[in-house]
């Protein structure tokens, strides 16, 4: 990536070149493909066109990653729960990108061993369970499952229900950070030439000749232009029907919520991905270690959006997750003040009117709407093939467009840089898997910010990166998505702030209002999006 690209400015140097191609041309400069949304679809897209050397624009109306795809629950996992269910295509797609992203992206996309236990009287079995993961493990290509006893689950699950307990099934998935890899896909498509721009607002679309004018806001300076494109791909996730219905479309999507729990490591010990059955609905739920803490999720409910309001957990799904906790693990006593953070997000599922929202299926869908592809469903895990069908799609409005369908790299650009001997190679591997081909430029920084920052594995010299290199506008967008220190230290990362400050004057060129200001906004949708209802009602009197 060129390292003039996403420095402090860039942004609003490319947005004024912009505005000023309107003044010269008329309609703005010709995209082969313009492609709205910034999360993992979106950048999936924006991947395999770059690669398939189109010229391509995408703006987020937030910032990169900011919906769904920075609040999943972090698994790049072969669908398991598809094959139950008989979508076995899904699953067979699903396990084959994850042993492509493992392999591909070690570091950023990591296996992560998965326990189901198996009580006396209760589905499933560990006999029928079994001969499910055999065919699971054969689409893998790898045998990854084993029985344990009673005694070794306990061992694997400290603390674990044990009442008519028969032992526990251990099979194999994945884990990632959710965020850095949309991020890492984003930046191997502009290696490749494509133009990422965040906090731009598609705002109307206009079937011209030859292709579509499309006028765009900068969200941050309220600056109008346009820009042409020969197609337009709507990847704006649950939010793909407001596009839609401005062309007179129908809802598609049906919005579903899933909520997850922080919690500190030592308080739910767990080295394992625990899967298990809610007492009160049967829903799967599970809790997993991830980055130092332990995520207790999900739930699954219906979701009424609001603009582009930012999303929640409530009360009720907390008391839902606590008392699955203490039911799997009833010493543990787990109450709602041991939680640090919590996070939600909106699934973009294509409404097929199921009663029950957790058995609506999770395939992608896509519309053509006269030039305007958009596209929804789908799982983080399978972006690339979603991506080669969008592009199928577009290809009929690129007369010369030819897709090159094989069985592509998707990171091609890695670091060729040796780890340091002062640096640890588990270290060493995760700055590998999250930052690819910059990781030597930024190792070149003093040793003094290879220090982790407090508890997490996150380092100084990863917050100045950011800060440097990779288009941030907010402080949330820095502690939230860029880094994940706003959901894994205490009270999103106040006690952090005194370092943070100066690195965000120094790097950004804020001043001491700027900073202000950028703090309050911080404290504000923290408290309100990343906290628990219960603190943000005390925070409300408090203030």
């Amino acid at each position: 990536m060129d390292p003039a690209v996403w420095q402090p400015g860039w942004r609003e140097r490319e947005i004024d070149r912009l505005q000023g191609a309107n003044d010269s041309v008329g309609d703005g400069p010709e995209w082969d493909l313009l492609i709205i949304g910034g999360g993992i679809t979106g950048a999936g897209v924006f991947r395999e066109a770059t690669r398939c050397n189109l010229n391509v624009l995408l703006v987020e109306q937030k910032d990169f990653a900011w919906g769904t795809s920075s609040k999943s629950s972090k698994m790049v996992h072969g669908g398991l729960r598809y094959l139950g269910s008989g979508q076995v295509r899904l699953a067979y797609d699903s396990v084959k990108e994850r042993q492509r992203l493992m392999s591909e992206a070690p570091g950023l996309v990591d296996p992560l061993p998965f326990l189901l236990g198996h009580y006396r009287f209760k589905f499933p079995g560990p006999i029928i369970f079994g001969f499910l993961l055999i065919f699971y493990d054969w689409m893998a290509r790898r045998w990854n499952h084993r029985f344990h006893n009673k005694l070794k689950t306990s061992l694997c699950a400290p603390g674990i229900r044990d009442d008519k307990l028969n032992g526990a099934t251990e099979f194999g998935d994945a884990v990632t950070d959710d965020a850095r890899l949309v991020l890492r896909v984003l930046q191997e498509a502009v290696a490749e030439g494509g133009t990422a721009l965040s906090y731009v607002a598609a705002e109307h679309i206009e079937r011209a000749k030859g292709g579509n004018k499309v006028t765009m806001r900068d969200e941050e300076t309220g600056k109008v232009f346009a820009v042409r494109a020969k197609a337009v791909v709507n990847a704006t996730g649950a939010w793909t029907d407001a596009l839609r219905q401005e062309m007179g479309k129908e809802v598609v999507i049906r919005p579903l919520r899933g909520s997850h729990l922080v919690f500190p490591q030592w308080r739910i010990p767990v080295s394992f991905a625990v899967s298990f059955f809610h007492p009160g609905d049967k829903r799967p739920v599970f809790l997993f270690p991830w980055e130092g803490m332990t995520v207790a999720g999900t739930t699954d409910l219906d979701h009424s959006l609001k603009g582009r309001a930012d999303i929640s957990i409530t009360q009720e799904e907390v008391d839902y997750l606590v008392e699955a906790l203490n039911y799997q693990f009833p010493g543990a006593k787990v109450t709602e003040a041991d939680a640090i953070a919590s996070y939600s997000g909106v699934r973009p599922v294509v409404g097929s009117g199921a009663l029950n929202p957790s058995r609506e299926k999770r395939e992608h869908s896509i519309w053509d709407d006269n030039g305007v592809i958009s596209v929804a469903g789908g799982k983080l895990t399978t972006f690339r093939l979603i991506a080669l069908d969008v592009l199928e799609r577009v290809g009929q409005y690129l007369p010369e467009f030819k897709l090159d369908t094989e069985d592509s790299v998707i990171f091609r650009h890695r670091s060729g840089a040796k780890r340091p001997r002062a640096m640890t190679t588990a270290c060493f591997r995760r700055l590998q898997g999250r930052y690819g081909a910059v990781v030597d430029v930024m190792l070149a920084r003093s040793e003094l910010c290879w220090h982790k920052i407090e508890t997490t594995d996150t380092l100084w010299a990863e917050l100045e990166w950011v800060l440097l290199k990779e288009q941030v506008v907010h402080l949330d967008d820095v502690l939230l998505r860029r880094t994940r220190l706003g959901v894994l230290l205490v009270d999103g990362g106040e006690a952090i702030m005194t370092r943070v400050k100066p690195l965000c004057m120094q790097h950004l060129g804020w001043s001491e209002a700027k900073w202000q200001e950028e703090y309050q906004r911080y404290r504000v949708l923290w408290q309100q999006y990343f906290g628990l209802p219960s603190r943000a009602e005390r925070g409300q009197l408090d203030g």
